[in-house]
């Protein structure tokens, strides 16, 4: 092994990726696993499993016990509050596993990967919703991202939640008619939207199920249908509530500014979504520009690793550890 060793974590509400590398840009191990948000496992329980996955990237690059450190930076869904921060922050040190270690929330992740500006809002929709914005001067703007107590909708569960709403109450004529009532029985593979529901309820189908229901919902609104289209018009109005705040907390309204999507939804860029907001951004905000992350989250932790370590932003090891990433399939772990 060549240069000093660290390992950056991308923890989300369904996937985990951690990259063990070099602060030469060298990628020695990629591995994945599921979720490690303290929200879904418990606090001292994410760190615990964080540990696990930390010794399974070790062991894939093959540093042995004698290879130390440098930094672990870990950035998770659910680290949203600074006491949350802090508290998971601190049992991490406490594990020993790195010189420095750092613990926040996986919006800075997607903000790190996908833009070099300074002036920038990024704004995640996998799962859930969150957003982190920047400005030149050094502010930063946040929100507590607890779902429906703090105001948060748009989020894939949420999406999915909608979809059974109207495709029940189609189905049992409280509603108009709609594709989607279409989609959840062939999602489900249920004879009518309530038999799923049902299902949902007692258990006989997985929860995680209705976050698959976004495709369809995308589908539906394309194919013309007024309540999927509803829908995603809606979560083009909470994805821009997002980002006016976070503009306004910034000053950046009168000035270019670059908004980062990301998570599940927003990475993938479906056009059912973006025929909403691309207009309404540059309605309100004509210096602005959206841009999709195409490239792994996971690359924002390990370059902000990189930055504290190289006291960069950029240059040959952020470029050699971008390609290395992106050349690399992650190992299924756990």
């Amino acid at each position: 092994m060549n240069g000093t060793a660290f390992i950056a974590v991308d923890g989300g509400n369904s996937k985990t990726d951690v990259v063990a590398a070099t602060a030469d840009g060298r990628v020695q191990a990629f591995v994945r696993a599921g979720t490690s948000s303290p929200h879904r496992l418990g606090y001292r329980e994410s760190i615990d499993f964080l540990g696990g996955l930390i010794a399974a990237a070790r062991a894939e690059a093959g540093w042995g016990s004698g290879v130390p450190l440098a930094r672990v930076d870990a950035l998770l869904a659910g680290a949203d509050l600074p006491v949350e921060v802090d508290r998971l922050t601190a049992d991490a040190r406490s594990h020993g596993w790195a010189d420095a270690v750092r613990v926040d929330n996986d919006t800075f992740a997607l903000l790190r990967a996908g833009t070099e500006d300074r002036n920038a809002v990024a704004v995640i929709c996998g799962a859930g919703m969150n957003s982190v914005g920047r400005n030149e001067a050094g502010e930063w703007s946040r929100f507590p991202a607890l779902g429906p107590t703090t105001g948060d909708w748009g989020g894939g569960e949420d999406l999915g939640d909608a979809v059974l709403f109207h495709a029940s109450r189609s189905e049992d004529g409280r509603g108009p008619a709609t594709a989607l009532a279409a989609a959840v029985r062939a999602h489900f593979g249920t004879g009518s939207v309530e038999e799923a529901a049902i299902g949902l309820h007692l258990g006989a189908f997985s929860r995680d199920m209705v976050h698959g229901l976004v495709p369809r919902l995308f589908a539906a609104a394309d194919a013309g249908d007024a309540c999927a289209e509803s829908v995603v018009e809606r979560q083009a109005e909470e994805v821009m509530a997002m980002v006016r705040v976070a503009a306004r907390r910034l000053g950046l309204g009168g000035s270019p500014f670059t908004v980062v999507g990301g998570g599940g939804v927003l990475a993938a860029a479906p056009p059912a979504l973006l025929r909403h907001l691309e207009p309404r951004l540059a309605d309100e905000y004509p210096l602005a520009k959206f841009t999709a992350l195409d490239r792994p989250p996971v690359l924002g932790a390990a370059w902000s690793a990189l930055d504290a370590l190289t006291g960069q932003v950029a240059g040959p090891a952020h470029e050699r550890l971008a390609a290395e990433i992106a050349a690399r399939e992650p190992i299924r772990v756990g």
